[in-house]
Parts: C-alpha cells; sequence; structure tokens
C-alpha cells in the first residue's frame, strides 16, 4: 500500500505539475530506489486516462559510461531517447539518488561531452513538452542533509505537498512587481551586484517544472551584470562539491573566480565553453518550508529569502539568449544583511518581501 504523502505528491505532480490530459504520451523515468513513487505516478496517470511510458533504469549506468566510454561513445545522442523526447506529451523524472559523489571522480571534460551530445533532448523537453523533475528520499540525501532519513523525508513532504494554489497567488504578484522594473541591486556580505532585466520574462515557478518548487526567475540581459558576489553556501556540480565561491563580472562576463575549495573544478566548468562564463538565469527563493541548506540544489534553490544566479544556459522562454552546456545554480543567503532593490527601490530586507 502507497503511503499517504507519496500517494498525495504523485497527485501533485500528474495533476498539478504537468496536467496530465486524455490520451497523453507521459514518459515517468527514475531509477528503482524511487520505485513506490514512480508506480504510484504510473497509477494517476492511468487514472488520468494517460498513456505511461516507465522507464527505470540503474543510477551506476551513467558513471559507468562516463569512465568507460570512449570519445565517440561520450558524443552518441541515443536515437530512442531523441524519438521519445518528440513524441511524448509530458515527462515525470524522479530522481533517487543513492550516492551523490558518484561522479566526483569523473574529469569534467569528459562529462560535458555528454551533456552537449543530449542538447538535443534537452532542448525539445525543455521548450515543448510539460515536464517536472522530483526527489524521493533517500538515505544518501539524508547523509548529505545531515538528517536521519525519517526527518528528510518530513523535510521533503513537508516542501512539496504544500497549497501550490496559495504559491501561484503570491508569485503573480512578485512577477508584476519585477516585471514593471528594470534593474536589480543584490547587496549583502561580499556582494554588491546589479544587472539588468528589462523587457525580459520572469517566470513564476509554482510547482509546474520542478518539485520542490517556489521561486521566480528570468535571464539577465547578457551583458548587463556588473560587480562582485560571494556565495556562502557550497555550490555543487555534478558531484563535486566548490566552496567559497567569488566572481567578479565587467558587462556580463565573469573576469575573475575564485574559491575557498574546489577553484580547478570551478575554472574547468567556467571554461566548457564561451556562454559559460556568463550568467542565464537570476532566480529569488520563495518557499519559506525550506529554512535550511540541503546541499541538494532542486531544494535548496527554492529557500525562502535567497537568491541564485545560475551560470550558463539561458531559458529562452525567459527572453535569454546566453547558450552553453553549463546550467550551474549558485545560491547566495540574504536574511542577514541581505537585500534586494527593483529599480532602486527596496523589494526584500533580510530574506523578508516589502509589502
Amino acid at each position: 500500500m502507497t503511503p499517504s504523502r507519496v500517494d498525495a505528491l504523485a497527485n501533485i505532480l500528474v495533476q498539478h505539475s504537468t496536467e496530465i490530459k486524455p490520451g497523453d504520451f507521459v514518459l515517468i523515468d527514475g531509477t528503482e530506489a524511487a520505485a513506490p513513487l514512480l508506480l504510484a505516478c504510473y497509477r494517476k496517470v492511468l487514472e488520468a486516462d494517460g498513456n505511461p511510458r516507465l522507464n527505470v533504469g540503474l543510477e551506476e549506468a551513467q558513471e559507468i559510461l562516463l569512465v568507460h566510454g570512449n570519445d565517440n561513445q561520450l558524443e552518441f545522442l541515443d536515437p530512442v531517447s531523441k524519438f521519445q523526447a518528440d513524441t511524448i506529451q509530458a515527462a515525470i523524472r524522479i530522481r533517487a539518488t543513492t550516492n551523490t559523489r558518484a561522479l566526483a571522480g569523473v574529469d569534467p571534460a569528459r562529462l560535458a561531452k555528454t551533456m552537449i551530445a543530449r542538447r538535443p533532448v534537452m532542448d525539445q523537453i525543455i521548450e515543448n513538452v510539460r515536464w517536472v523533475l522530483c526527489d524521493y528520499p533517500t538515505t544518501a540525501l539524508a547523509q548529505e542533509a545531515e538528517m536521519s532519513l525519517g526527518d528528510y523525508e518530513d523535510f521533503l513532504y513537508g516542501a512539496t505537498n504544500i497549497d501550490w494554489s496559495a504559491m501561484s497567488t503570491h508569485l503573480a504578484t512578485l512577477k508584476d512587481r519585477l516585471e514593471r522594473g528594470s534593474e536589480i541591486h543584490i547587496v549583502g556580505p561580499g556582494t554588491d551586484l546589479v544587472l539588468q532585466t528589462k523587457g525580459r520574462t520572469w517566470e513564476p515557478a509554482d510547482g509546474r517544472k520542478n518539485m520542490p518548487d517556489g521561486e521566480i526567475f528570468t535571464a539577465p540581459i547578457e551583458n548587463s551584470v556588473n560587480g562582485r558576489i560571494r556565495y556562502e553556501f557550497p555550490a555543487l556540480y555534478q558531484g563535486h562539491q566548490v566552496d567559497g565561491i567569488e566572481l567578479r563580472f565587467e558587462d556580463g562576463l565573469i573576469v575573475e573566480a575564485t574559491a575557498e575549495r574546489g577553484g580547478d573544478f570551478l575554472e574547468q566548468v567556467l571554461n566548457t565553453d564561451p556562454g559559460a562564463r556568463r550568467l542565464g538565469e537570476i532566480g529569488i527563493g520563495t518557499n519559506f518550508e525550506i529554512q535550511r541548506h540541503t546541499r541538494n540544489i532542486l531544494f535548496d534553490e527554492k529557500m525562502g529569502g535567497t537568491v541564485h544566479l545560475a551560470v550558463g544556459r539561458a531559458y529562452e522562454f525567459t527572453g535569454g539568449k546566453n547558450e552553453s552546456a553549463v546550467h550551474w545554480d549558485m545560491i547566495k543567503d540574504l536574511r542577514i544583511d541581505g537585500a534586494i532593490y527593483v529599480d532602486g527601490t527596496l523589494f526584500q530586507e533580510n530574506g523578508v518581501f516589502t509589502s
């Protein structure tokens, strides 16, 4: 029997996040560790008169490919995955990580080859498919968050099984305020950063792409970012952790990047392609059920009272033009001595939105 909160989450993913309609061809994708939620989603899609396809893989397969594959294999685009992406109307991706550092020993250049090869699939799903990404609680995720599995389960479902209609209403108000402005000024410890967003679309993230959700984001005008930012939280990317990142921007380009730990990896990622040294996203966290850093970007970037800036790829639907194989979110805590100004007017102070 499926636990009630797992069933409730599956219902949110099918009815709210992807809005499955009769006849929809729906990809449900994940690994065996996520079986309870995968099966609950499968059942909910059937109840919605959709046509589910269940893909259950092994988490270790990606590591094997990256370690043992030759360049031709790394750069190969699986035609089945491309056909699948071109055919489905919706996709529900459930991650259930059992080793958060499985790729820590992999050369980032090899990983970049696979990411570049998969761009056509990623582009198709991101731009043309109703999709959602969700995590299933595992011991590995609980350990990263320095929590027991039981406490982590409570944390996860507390952040996902909420009133998403109320979140939609709140985000609509923020969207109106942000789109009437043009200059965003972020200040805080080690941070004084200015960027422009005039003409860009601020996207309210109310549970229809990520779960949990709770943010509003857009793409900065590519050459408008100037100043410095320091990140208190560790930044994780493809199994690597980088601590104490500081970035300096001139006319949109990262001209200086340092880190207390993992600086070499940071430089490798920023050198992946020309777009990796520019910002593709600014996002403001609005889920106040998330109040602690868990080393899981899916949760951490939604944390109420934070702002995150992603180096690399911009989302075209926000008006962004930056292209890159990289999209790496880094989170700035504004809850102590932090503020966001819109056209010089205080928008958020110490993590609290102004009325």
